[in-house]
């Protein structure tokens, strides 16, 4: 008597791959965390408008403590563009998985996301005029409004340096150094997971410096934030790094 087995079913084409399946669905969540953040800094950009004078009046008056404003201006280094090239640098000299040959993609992406939101502020500010808290009027202006345009109250500032040149003092917003700041750690975060509360606070305490200085409004840094996470989080997509950062016996024999 012949044997009847019984026929296998042939897995379904979604059962097929099922480890690049789970993967797709992790790496999505974390593009929608950076887009829902850049979203909420968006938001708080504008809920922060009415508090932009107050906060610019108050920190004229008033200096940090010694020590905090020495670490708060330490912070500028993170959100300044040579000063990211250098911690970006620094990176590369101490990870060997981004000197690998098969991981120059995930170098590529570092500087992308971490630069590209400071190049889309950039055209942001030429096209905005917002006077500096360092250089308006705060006293004659009835709100945070009248800090923008053509007609802002700038004591002394022109409109323009040449024809085709506005004045530094008219590029308020959105803040580009926030913009850097924001997209340094949310590039960094992308490469080493573990480093993200480090990197935001990092991130945060360079655009609260602008703040500080009177070179920016809350609603700028805010926006600015939004505008860096957004842009790199665009550059990043679902991508993952294609190698894993190196532990540190790995470091020391490099």
């Amino acid at each position: 008597m012949t044997a009847f087995t019984k026929p296998t079913a042939s897995p379904s084409p979604a059962s097929d791959t099922p480890g690049q399946h789970s993967s797709a669905t992790a790496a999505c969540g974390p593009l929608r965390l950076r887009l829902l953040t850049a979203g909420l800094l968006a938001a708080a950009g504008g809920l922060l408008l009415p508090v932009d004078l107050p906060v610019a009046g108050w920190f004229r008056e008033h200096d940090l403590p010694g020590d905090l404003a020495r670490l708060v201006d330490f912070s500028e280094v993170f959100a300044h563009g040579l000063g990211a090239a250098a911690v970006l640098g620094v990176a590369v000299a101490l990870d060997p998985s981004l000197r690998r040959a098969g991981a120059r993609w995930d170098l590529a992406r570092l500087c992308i996301a971490a630069f590209s939101g400071g190049l889309i502020v950039d055209v942001i500010k030429g096209i905005v005029t917002r006077v500096r808290p360092r250089s308006a009027d705060l006293t004659s202006l009835a709100s945070a409004f009248g800090t923008f345009g053509d007609q802002a109250a700038a004591a002394g500032v022109p409109l323009a340096k040449g024809p085709l040149e506005k004045s530094v003092e008219l590029m308020s917003f959105p803040s580009g150094h926030a913009a850097v700041a924001a997209g340094m750690a949310t590039a960094l975060a992308w490469k080493y997971p573990h480093g993200l509360p480090v990197f935001a606070a990092v991130a945060a305490c360079a655009a609260f410096q602008r703040v500080v200085t009177l070179a920016h409004y809350p609603s700028d840094v805010a926006c600015g934030a939004a505008i860096g996470i957004a842009a790199a989080a665009i550059c990043l997509g679902r991508s993952q790094p294609t190698a894993a950062a190196a532990r540190p016996r790995e470091m020391a024999e490099a």
